[in-house]
């Protein structure tokens, strides 16, 4: 239902927590994923986001999302110490067909960032009603 699109990430993580270093590229975002049901569940940690700045996008089945985290010191403040991550955050998921794209349910509380994505219809698990089961033999045998 969901593939990892960005196999570098854990690396980019790993060089700016070890040497310090920093990457033009933009940071990812930790998230959970399950099914619950008849629903697919991703949660994003995104503590500390404007609701305002998050942008999802689903094109096809790749489902993108943006973030934006501001620093809240005023401009021309001197920083003396800035350890939490500021600027933008994405990440993109591939969707499988068996999950109904066109009604997402997005919501946001307490720096998370929850999805709860309807499995389709034509996906959901059904039973199929078996009919005639004497007349396939009947033919057979004359």
């Amino acid at each position: 239902m969901l593939m990892r699109t960005d196999p570098f990430r854990d690396l980019d993580r790993l060089a700016q927590q070890v040497l310090g270093a920093t990457t033009n590229r933009p940071t990812a975002m930790a998230m959970d994923a399950y099914r619950s049901g008849d629903d697919f569940l991703v949660h994003f940690d995104l503590p500390g986001i404007d609701p305002e700045t998050i942008e999802l996008d689903v094109e096809r089945n790749v489902l993108s999302v943006r973030a934006e985290r501001r620093s809240p010191a005023p401009e021309g403040a001197e920083l003396i110490v800035a350890e939490r991550p500021t600027g933008v955050c994405t990440r993109q998921l591939f969707l499988g067909d068996t999950l109904d794209t066109e009604r997402i349910d997005a919501s946001y509380e307490s720096g998370v960032l929850t999805l709860r994505i309807p499995v389709a219809e034509q996906a959901k698990p059904r039973r199929i009603q078996i009919t005639g089961g004497d007349t396939g033999r009947r033919q057979l045998n004359s």
